[in-house]
Parts: C-alpha cells; structure tokens; sequence
C-alpha cells in the first residue's frame, strides 16, 4: 500500500486507499482465490483451457473463463488462439503476470509455514 511520503509524487490512482483508484481496481481483480490459483498455475507455463481446468481443482468452466478475461484484460495472461481446426487456445503470463506470481509464491509459502497455527486457532475459536 505504501505510506503517504512512499505514494508523494505517484498519481492518485496509485493509492490502494482511495475508494476511487485503479490500484484498488486491480488489487480486487487479482487478490481473489481463483486469479491466484491461475497465476499459481501459469507460473509453470503456457496452458490450455482444459490443462488449467484440471490444475485449479474446483474451478467452473464459467470461473475460469471470467478470471482469465480478467487478467488478460488487466495485461498479466496472454491468449493465444492457433489457427487449427478445432482452435487451440493457450494462456501465458506476461511479464507483468510473472512479477505478479513472484508475490503469489510469497502468500503461498506465508500459507503453508503458518498452517498449523491457523488450524489451532481455528480449533480455540470453535470451542
């Protein structure tokens, strides 16, 4: 987020605090389950629809198709359509998707080192 001296000079839309501002915007697109999921995946490589479909477990054909609008629409997933018959579609990450992952692989490792914790938490809160 950054604090106001961090944020002096970088234009108001770079403020995750403003309700107003495309940072905002973009952090709410990609800080949901399914846009980390995919990311998680396409840090691998390039994938097709149904290669992601089966590496994000749980996700709907509808999820997937909405999330990955959303980050090629945000610049971090190219698509790529082949001219076969049928079409071959595949998904990569950008530049900007890769740095993006970097971060992704942080929240992952924070989730699997503090596992227990939260499950012992989860348990004192339950009783």
């Amino acid at each position: 987020m950054g604090t106001k001296a961090q944020l002096n000079g970088l234009p108001e839309n770079a403020d995750l605090r403003r309700a107003d501002s495309l940072a905002r915007e973009i952090f709410s697109d990609v800080a949901n389950k399914w846009a980390l999921l995919i990311i998680e995946a396409l840090g691998e490589g390039t994938l097709r629809f149904s290669e992601l479909r089966s590496e994000v477990e749980g996700i709907s054909h509808k999820m997937l198709t909405q999330n990955l609008r959303m980050l090629e629409r945000n610049g971090l997933v190219d698509r790529t359509v082949h001219p076969t018959v049928p079409p071959r579609v595949e998904y990569t990450l950008t530049a900007p998707g890769r740095a993006l992952r970097s971060a992704v692989d942080v929240i992952c490792d924070w989730t699997q080192q503090h596992l227990g914790h939260i499950e012992s938490a989860r348990d004192r809160f339950r009783s």
